[in-house]
């Protein structure tokens, strides 16, 4: 809906992170606008520098498009990486003296693996940085049900909360919603225990408090065992998965494989990962599926599976990784 009411036509240009959630891109060609990719830099923990979002807008701007929004994925999808309070204010300080909507997509906030950079909101930071960017940067905020510890995707609840927003503009948005008539119950239900958890002296708050530390120090594990094995194999490279749910390696595949790749017509991180499902059952999503800088390839992998089947999953994948690269050599 917020996209819908950014774009008004082909003119019209969103920044968005690449690699990225490949529901922007989507979303952006549905209602007739342009993508403006932005790339993170992996040789950075997949950072996000100024100067490269100022080039993609000078560059956007000559060849006559408007840049309206800007999306950046905090945690980061497929990246996994956190941005610190220092990154979001550059990034505030950008999108104020561009005149761009900021759309924040933190619906991952809960799924943070390290101390380092622990989650920090845009509006706490906009906030703290006092005028005039307090009042000054029309933001849009994101959350959901389907992320974190809850993880609830089927019930399909999230909100936006719209600030320094014209109450016009939001009048018109929620006229679009109303197209739907109203939103299901059980997703209502959803985000008002994820926004209103137990307090201590609840009934549930032991109970609720144990199973969400135990859930959130499981994903810490899981995240340093997968990204671990990534590291350990031959022509694989890994950043540490800092939050969200997902390794996104780069592999550095042998000129065999990229010969048999394009015989049959793929890329070559389509064909690895084609590979990997029929000698494992194991299913990933190729690096191209998200954007990726040029020459290189990914995949992206969840850490979703419980820690007890997680080792079996990195076994069977250092099995196929071994294999494939004698096959390929």
């Amino acid at each position: 809906m917020c996209l819908n009411a950014l774009i008004r036509n082909s003119v019209d240009g969103v920044l968005v992170p690449i690699p990225q959630y490949p529901l922007y891109s989507a979303s952006i060609s549905l209602y007739g606008g342009s993508l403006v990719p932005y790339e993170l830099d992996e040789s950075k923990g997949w950072g996000m520098n100024i100067d490269t979002l100022k080039k993609a807008v000078q560059q956007a701007r000559s060849e006559g498009k408007l840049v309206r929004g800007m999306v950046f994925i905090n945690p980061g999808n497929p990246t996994g990486q956190c941005l610190s309070a220092d990154n979001l204010k550059e990034l505030i300080e950008f999108a104020v003296k561009e005149r761009i909507v900021l759309m924040a997509d933190e619906v991952y906030q809960e799924n943070i693996y390290q101390d380092e950079r622990p989650f920090v909101s845009a509006k706490k930071v906009m906030h703290d940085m006092g005028e005039p960017y307090a009042s000054q940067l029309e933001l849009l905020s994101f959350h959901t049900v389907s992320k974190g510890t809850s993880g609830e995707c089927g019930l399909r609840g999230g909100y936006v909360e719209m600030t320094n927003i014209h109450p016009g503009t939001i009048e018109e948005v929620y006229k679009c919603a109303s197209i739907n008539l109203c939103p299901n119950t059980m997703g209502q239900i959803a985000i008002s225990t994820m926004l209103n958890p137990p307090q201590p002296g609840d009934p549930s708050f032991e109970q609720h408090h144990k199973e969400r530390s135990e859930e959130l120090a499981s994903l810490r594990r899981r995240a340093r065992m997968v990204t671990d094995a990534f590291n350990s194999l031959e022509g694989m490279t890994c950043n540490y998965t800092e939050g969200a749910m997902y390794s996104f390696p780069q592999i550095r595949l042998p000129p065999k494989a990229m010969e048999a790749a394009k015989a049959l017509g793929k890329a070559g991180d389509v064909y690895y990962c084609l590979k990997l499902l029929e000698a494992t059952g194991i299913s990933t999503v190729p690096g191209s599926g998200f954007g990726q800088e040029a020459g290189t390839f990914h995949l992206r992998t969840t850490i979703l599976p419980r820690e007890e089947v997680m080792a079996d999953f990195v076994d069977k994948f250092k099995s196929f990784h071994i294999q494939f690269m004698n096959d390929h050599r």
